[in-house]
This record gives C-alpha cells, structure tokens and sequence, in this order.
C-alpha cells in the first residue's frame, strides 16, 4: 500500500482554491490516498516570509498548488495598484522559494490570461508573452502573475524541480465575488440583473456596445484542467512545452458577445425587460479568447456550458443572499 500525498492548496477560500480543494475531496471520497494542507489567512499570512519558511519546513507538503492571490476588476486595479503588484509577487516569492527550499519538488501554480499582450493576435497563444505592452489597467498585476511564471521556469532550469503554470481565462462560479464595485463582468450581470427583475425595473443598461467577446470558464472546469495538468506525467508535460515557455492556457476556446452573455443572464434570472446599451462608455478590448490547442492536445477539454454554467452560478447567488439574510 503506498503512502498518502500530502497537497497544501494556498488560497482555499478563494473561487479557484475551493473548487480545487472540492475536487481533491471528490478524489479523496473515491478512494485515492490524499491529505489535504489549508490555512486560512489569519492562520498563515504568505506575504511573510518567515510564516511561510516556517510553514514548509514543518509540514512538507509532498505538493503545492499556488491558487492563492489578491485579485479583482477594473476598480479595483485601478484603485490599488501598489497592493495588486506588492501582494501577489511576495506571495510566489515566498510560497515558490520557500517551497524549494524545504525540498518540495512538485507545484502548481495558477495565473491569468491578462499576462498577454492587450494588442496580441486572437486567439492568444502561449507565445504570444512578453511581445508587446500590457493592459494599462491591470498591468501591475499582470507583471505579478509574469514573475511567477518566470519564478517557475528559473527554479525548473536551475534546480530541477517540476513547477508548472496554468493560465486561466474569465472564470466564474461558486465563490464569485458579486460585489458592484468590485467584480468581473459575469457576477456583476448577475446581480444588475437579478436585482433589475427583483425591483420590478423595466430596462437594464450596460456600459458600452455590448460588441466586446470574451470567454468564459467555469471554476470546476478549472479546477478539473489544474488536476489534470498536476498528474500529467513530467515526460508528457515537459514535451508539450517548452523549459523557457512552459505556462499552459486553460480555457474554453470559444468566446460570446457581451451582449449574448446579457440576454443569457436576463433569461436565467427571469428578467423581462428591456436591455439597453450606453454607448457613450467604453467597450475596452473588443475580443480575448484563450488559444487551448497545447491543452486539447493533451486530452482535456471543458466540460460545463456557459448556460448551465450560469444557471449554477445563479442558484448559488441566491443561496448566498438568502443565507446572509437569515444570519442578520
């Protein structure tokens, strides 16, 4: 009988780390022999590099998935740019070094598709980084999720270790975050929708022209793509890619109008009215679509709908809303 592995997920709380930790529990309940590593954030601050020294050296983990990082919209990178670029880059340094450091040879590390270019041909491939200038909004943060995969591939090179990237696009799902303010496009049609059908509104208007495409991935997806990725045998990932280019895209590889992705969520929420357009604000990039050849190539593929994506999504919306009710 062979031993446990011992998987420590950074940022369990978050959208993508939960849908991770569920699907190693989905593993675990099926048979496989894992033990499972959190720590919440009061528990294990990663931007402390000596929490982190310490936190390696006793537990050794047998693998680390790095799914922990400060993320958020336009807002809010905007907004905080010095903690967008601070946060997430002592985050890998510490969890990526710290984890060398305590011998740990296998890690996982998730990204965003916005370390791209914002001029690069669609659909964006993996070489298509460090090609020309970055998305003014969220450059700071998308130099931090280039540094950890730079970070991944020196430590490969260097020492030998196995440490990989995963490039997410638009994600979505249970533990979204569905603030006004503060989120994606996706979460936030839901909730401009859902309250629009609640208060009995009879228009909903959306910055823009509604021309814009995106793609969309739903975080089990995800969560299933970075599993997956972590168990290719290093023979099989290290032939598809390369030791200077190893990030992997993961994605749907389709995208849908902005002004598609509204009339889905207005039907699904139930919203009767009428959609309208304010032209006058800004669009932003017309098209980013993920190129996930390198990843079909391998043998996976997205398996979830955008509509039943979204119907998922919703349902567990309106669980949050009613659960926070009661705790009032």
């Amino acid at each position: 009988m062979g031993s446990s592995r011992r998987i420590y997920v950074a940022g369990h709380r978050g959208m993508v780390g939960s849908a991770i930790l569920r699907r190693l529990q989905q593993r675990q309940q099926a048979g496989e022999k894992l033990e499972l590593i959190t720590r919440t954030r009061s528990e294990l601050d990663l931007t402390d590099q000596v929490q982190v020294q310490n936190f390696m050296r006793s537990e050794r983990p047998d693998i680390v998935i790095l799914a922990a990082a400060r993320v958020g919209g336009i807002y809010a990178n905007n907004t905080y740019p010095a903690d967008f670029i601070y946060e997430n880059l002592m985050i890998e340094c510490n969890v990526i070094h710290q984890a060398f450091s305590a011998g740990i040879k296998q890690l996982l590390q998730l990204g965003s598709s916005c370390i791209y270019p914002r001029s690069t041909h669609q659909p964006m491939r993996e070489d298509a980084l460090l090609t020309g200038p970055l998305e003014p909004t969220n450059e700071p943060y998308a130099i931090a999720k280039i540094a950890g995969i730079k970070l991944c591939e020196s430590y490969n090179r260097q020492h030998g270790v196995d440490y990989r990237s995963v490039m997410p696009t638009n994600l979505y799902g249970p533990g979204d975050n569905f603030h006004p303010e503060n989120s994606h496009v996706l979460p936030a049609l839901i909730r401009r929708f859902h309250e629009a059908q609640r208060d009995g509104l009879d228009e909903v208007v959306i910055w823009g022209t509604g021309n814009p495409r995106r793609e969309f991935l739903h975080v089990d997806d995800m969560a299933e793509a970075s599993v997956f990725v972590l168990d290719l045998p290093r023979e099989i990932y290290e032939a598809n890619t390369d030791p200077m280019l190893s990030h992997i895209n993961v994605g749907t590889g389709s995208d849908t109008s902005i002004a598609d992705l509204a009339t889905i969520i207005a039907g699904v929420v139930g919203f009767t009215g009428r959609i309208t357009y304010d032209t006058d604000k800004p669009d932003g990039t017309m098209q980013k679509l993920m190129d996930v050849s390198r990843l079909a190539g391998m043998g996976w593929s997205a398996g979830i709908s955008l509509n039943d994506g979204i119907r998922q999504t919703y349902a567990w919306f309106l669980d949050q809303s009613e659960t926070d009710l009661r705790e009032r």
